[in-house]
């Protein structure tokens, strides 16, 4: 049976709260709106496959990950993508450039399907807002500054009937960095 999957990084528990509490105070200005009731999640790609053939697509993130090292990630201010209505939360520049050779590497890993995939990392407060709901989201939340420790990717699976993703498994940072092969002469 087909089902739908994404891998994403999971912010901290404390983070994760801090997230709800922000999406419940929108959704008591604005009412319901996309992913009002979604765990914070910083999204890498989503894809569909077979469920019979997920266990080769884990061992493949299971190698990839164990080349990475854990850092620091900072979220630092708001900002939207007008285009498509989301409101978010974005990284410093130099989480950006932390997370986002990752985002690649996990593309490249996952290559042979069909991703959707995400270039841009950011953490989603909204979606599909219309501009009068993002305006009131820019004015509502004006500060942020927090901080987590990026030490896995989180896979989930999406629960049709919930319409939410759900997580079945971590794949921790191995932190065993691929020695780089460097081209050696004899003389």
């Amino acid at each position: 049976m087909e089902k739908t999957y994404s891998v994403v990084f999971h912010p901290s528990p404390e983070v994760i709260d801090a997230i709800k509490t922000m999406k419940d105070f929108l959704r008591s200005k604005i009412k319901w709106y996309n992913s009002c009731n979604s765990v914070a999640h910083i999204t890498i790609c989503e894809f569909t496959i077979e469920e019979s053939q997920l266990s080769i697509y884990t061992k493949k993130l299971l190698k990839t990950c164990d080349t990475f090292t854990p850092f620091q990630v900072s979220l630092n201010h708001f900002s939207s993508f007008e285009n498509s209505g989301a409101f978010f939360i974005a990284p410093t520049e130099d989480s950006k450039n932390n997370l986002k050779p990752i985002m690649k590497k996990i593309h490249e890993t996952l290559k042979s399907l069909k991703l959707k995939k995400s270039d841009e990392p950011h953490l989603s407060i909204g979606r599909r807002l219309t501009p009068e709901n993002l305006k009131i989201a820019s004015e509502l939340f004006t500060t942020i500054d927090l901080q987590f420790e990026c030490n896995e990717i989180v896979l989930r699976e999406f629960d049709p009937i919930v319409k939410q993703f759900f997580v079945i498994d971590t794949i921790p940072f191995g932190n065993n960095p691929e020695l780089e092969f460097v081209q050696g002469s004899l003389f």
